[in-house]
């Protein structure tokens, strides 16, 4: 099973600045991560920029978009990073998430990868199952 876990934006992370008193939980988060990779948990993980630094597309009616730039005011509705994981179940996931290296109040989000199979009632025929499985293998065929 794979899971995003979310890490959610702080006014801290929002800043965009690294502070010298940021190296204890870069080296910390390190760790951590090294141990999820030597484990084959650890399918990706990455911090993202403030929102400052991106946008949101909103999508209206007969197709239109309105592109609006950063920064995003609330910053509980924010992502700071992510991680993808591949273990056995939620228990597992939930288990590995809870060593995670966050200071008191910080709360994470995980949540189960939908794949292929959620197509279920949409998909009689299997055509869209395969499809997906298609464009799947294509990926990893361009990731080695």
């Amino acid at each position: 099973m794979k899971f995003m876990v979310i890490v959610p934006a702080s006014k801290e992370s929002e800043t965009g600045v690294v502070k010298p008193s940021d190296a204890e939980m870069f080296e910390k988060m390190g760790k951590f991560n090294e141990e999820m990779v030597k484990a084959g948990v650890m399918l990706a993980g990455e911090g993202l920029l403030a929102s400052s630094k991106g946008s949101r597309i909103k999508f209206g009616s007969s197709g239109k978009t309105a592109i609006v730039d950063g920064p995003f005011t609330e910053s509980k509705e924010l992502i700071a990073g992510f991680w993808i994981i591949q273990v056995k179940s939620k228990a597992e996931a939930e288990a590995w998430m809870s060593r995670a290296p966050f200071g008191e109040g910080t709360v994470i989000e995980i949540r189960q990868i939908a794949g292929p199979e959620v197509f279920g009632a949409a998909d009689p025929t299997g055509e869209l199952r395969a499809h997906e499985e298609k464009l799947r293998a294509q990926i990893e065929k361009q990731r080695s």
